[in-house]
């Protein structure tokens, strides 16, 4: 374990008030953070995958259209 001084605004001290353990409330809600940012991250690496391999789809379909009579009329 760590032990950090940090500073928050005054409206979030605040609302930390009526929480008993603020130290797990903060850590927690560090760990959601962490979490989310990195699902996200994930998220828009596979958004990235799925549009590349679109576009080389399409590239591979058009060369299969002009193949796809040859021997067959």
């Amino acid at each position: 374990m760590t032990r950090l001084n940090i500073t928050i605004p005054d409206p979030l001290s605040e609302k930390l008030s009526h929480i008993d353990n603020k130290s797990r409330f903060i850590a927690e809600a560090l760990k959601e953070k962490f979490q989310r940012e990195e699902k996200e991250k994930l998220e828009n690496l596979l958004i990235a995958g799925y549009q590349e391999a679109s576009a080389e789809n399409k590239i591979l379909n058009q060369e299969w259209e002009g193949t796809l009579n040859d021997g067959w009329e």
